[in-house]
């Protein structure tokens, strides 16, 4: 498997996508319209689609799907001991520890298809149905000043979710989708895969957070610092080696192995900074721990893939 070339052209929309942002003049407004097309409309359809349209099953699918699982704990855990372990700035670390265990859907989603074709979009759509819900839950949590009552109304009204459980009752009850239908949501999925890494561009931010700033407060600025590398270890070197050696163990598949231990070694998600400023968090800390760990995975990513 030649990775460099296989991760090129998701690269390359990602380069684009940063160079339209800044060059293009389209504006801050069309790339928030452009995200919400993505995470509300093409990618639910490119979800549900490849689940109805692949011969996949929850059960045979299990294994990895707890390697995957098994992976995310071990982020959520680590993610959380940084409290403890580091006594972080509170401010800080309620906003990053999501960066610990949430994954970027986009490149996840772009490189299953690349790796396995459509059985390997509809393995990663069954670890993303379980995943997502959870990341929410873990993540919702560490911002929520109040109960979790509007948590479970959040998960309840989730696109990604709601489209992998249509998708996963639909193939249950039997039912084929007519062809003129099929061939729309192979379209809105093409559509998502591109658009969704264009966005992924356009979303860094390679200037330093006021909180890393050298003029910052030293104590403040330790602790950016510190949880930095503590978050993007967990989420870049922990997960996936977690990923990888309960694939050994379960002896999975090739292919399946190959989407778990990928899924655990994807960067975090970018609407970890959307979910910090919607809920009081530190947003340009959290935008600097997005693009952190969208550029060590240019490394990490093929070094897991090849060992899987």
């Amino acid at each position: 498997m030649n990775i460099p070339a296989l991760l090129f052209p998701d690269l390359a929309l990602i380069l684009i996508g940063w160079l339209l942002y800044r060059h293009a003049g389209l504006g801050a407004q069309f790339w928030a319209g452009a995200e919400r097309l993505v995470y509300y409309v093409l990618f639910p359809a490119l979800l549900f689609g490849a689940i109805v349209r692949n011969p996949l099953s929850a059960g045979e699918s299990l294994p990895m799907i707890a390697a995957a699982l098994g992976a995310f704990g071990v982020g959520v855990l680590l993610g959380f001991a940084a409290r403890p372990a580091l006594r972080p700035v509170e401010t800080l670390f309620a906003s990053g520890v999501q960066c610990a265990f949430r994954f970027n859907t986009y490149i996840t989603l772009a490189l299953a298809l690349r790796i396995g074709g459509s059985e390997g979009l509809s393995l990663c759509a069954l670890i993303v149905g379980f995943v997502v819900p959870l990341a929410n839950l873990a993540a919702v949590y560490a911002l929520a000043r109040h109960s979790g009552a509007g948590v479970l109304a959040e998960l309840a009204r989730n696109p990604l979710v709601l489209a992998t459980l249509a998708g996963v009752a639909t193939k249950a009850a039997g039912l084929q989708m007519p062809e003129p239908m099929d061939a729309t949501l192979q379209r809105l999925g093409q559509a998502a895969l591109t658009l969704g890494l264009l966005c992924v561009g356009a979303g860094l931010r390679l200037e330093r957070p006021a909180a890393d700033a050298p003029g910052a407060d030293p104590a403040r600025r330790r602790s950016a610092l510190q949880l930095t590398a503590w978050f993007t270890a967990t989420k870049l070197v922990a997960m996936p080696l977690t990923a990888l050696l309960i694939a050994r163990a379960l002896q999975l598949p090739p292919l399946h192995a190959t989407i778990a231990v990928m899924f655990a070694a994807m960067p975090t998600a970018p609407a970890s900074y959307v979910l910090a400023t919607r809920m009081g968090g530190d947003g340009p800390f959290v935008a600097w721990l997005i693009t952190v760990s969208l550029l060590a995975s240019l490394a990490g990513i093929p070094f897991w893939i090849a060992l899987a």
